[in-house]
């Protein structure tokens, strides 16, 4: 199938939830205008998503983590699919150069109600290496919403303390010792509206009640700090050296931590019908870029030339481009082909849009 009417238009995207087997989800749906709907086992929403799930066997047809997009009729087609029939015209030609079909990046609203498993993901090098993957898995963090209902105030685990080794951390994994293990790392109380920065390599945790939309390589590695054993001992070894072997153990003190990886916004740009900012991308991190938009009467979209996939986070209005318009509201997610111009986002009240672009975008 040709989809010539689709890559020069906004595309909306099928909301979706996958399941990940920790509780959450509540605060998803909540964006989404659906407040009676509360927590179960599927806490993250993979949006625009061409990135299959490390469990993706077990849905019937295999594609777990794949994004849906509606069609003009009210139909439905994965996105990867859509995107394969033309690549250029999606994904942007300077893109697909480097990069061929794959987007390149991975999108998620991701809403805890417990804190999850302190755990880091490997380079590129290493996830090359040792799990067989051509991504490693860089991501950030920005956070959206805070949990005012929870036994414990949301907080986040991010980067070790300054004398961890490897020898230390190792010996505290093996015994098991989980509470002590999250003590080598940084305990930060998170704001709405600031953006985190996780290389690879470092140990991180999300704390209960944390809502984020998490921007990362399109990979599905996590690397958790909880020791398993197998009947077999060198495969115990094994695990070991490959689950340690995939954190970085550099100790900092908590101020420069948050120097380097709480990362302030850069003013893109201002105009009279609103802002856009950098929270994260360019030189300081190749592998995608993070763009916020407040609309407050019109205002035209930055463009890159490539693709980009963006969530608003508050708001009505309407985005015009070359051959239409299109209403849009909190909680609606879109992926805007390459091939998209003259976008201008419209409101008679206020947007507020995060845009995620894929390498080399900004």
């Amino acid at each position: 199938m040709v989809y010539e009417d689709m890559f020069q238009r906004p595309i909306q995207l099928v909301h979706n939830r996958i399941h990940r087997g920790y509780p959450g989800g509540r605060e998803i749906e909540r964006l989404r205008g659906n407040d009676a709907l509360g927590d179960d086992l599927s806490p993250e929403a993979w949006v625009g998503s061409t990135t299959l799930a490390r469990d993706h066997d077990s849905v019937p047809d295999g594609k777990l983590g794949y994004a849906q997009a509606y069609l003009a009729d009210g139909g439905r087609v994965y996105l990867k699919d859509m995107i394969d029939t033309n690549p250029i015209a999606f994904l942007g030609e300077k893109h697909v150069v480097k990069f061929g079909s794959n987007t390149s990046i991975l999108v998620k609203l991701l809403d805890a109600e417990k804190k999850l498993f302190l755990q880091c993901h490997p380079d590129g090098s290493f996830a090359r290496k040792c799990f067989n993957s051509n991504y490693g898995k860089v991501e950030s963090w920005y956070v959206i919403g805070l949990r005012e209902d929870q036994p414990e105030p949301p907080y986040l685990l991010l980067g070790f303390k300054k004398g961890i080794t490897r020898e230390k951390f190792q010996k505290l994994f093996i015994e098991g010792d989980i509470k002590l293990m999250e003590n080598w790392c940084h305990k930060i109380t998170p704001r709405v509206g600031e953006m985190y920065y996780v290389p690879a390599g470092t140990p991180h945790l999300l704390g209960p009640g944390c809502f984020v939309v998490e921007t990362q390589e399109p990979s599905d590695i996590t690397v958790k700090a909880f020791m398993q054993k197998f009947d077999n001992e060198q495969e115990t070894g094994m695990f070991i050296e490959r689950s340690m072997g995939s954190f970085n153990y550099i100790g900092r003190g908590k101020e420069d931590t948050l120097n380097l990886l709480r990362i302030k916004p850069k003013s893109l740009l201002s105009a009279a019908g609103g802002t856009e900012n950098l929270l994260l991308g360019g030189n300081q991190n190749p592998y995608f870029s993070v763009t916020e938009l407040t609309v407050t009467n019109e205002m035209g979209k930055y463009e890159t030339g490539v693709f980009s996939i963006s969530i608003v986070l508050d708001g009505t209005g309407w985005i015009c481009y070359d051959g239409g318009c299109m209403n849009v509201k909190k909680g609606d997610e879109l992926f805007f082909p390459a091939d998209t111009k003259n976008v201008v986002w419209k409101t008679d009240n206020r947007l507020h849009v995060i845009n995620c672009h894929p390498p080399d975008a900004l």
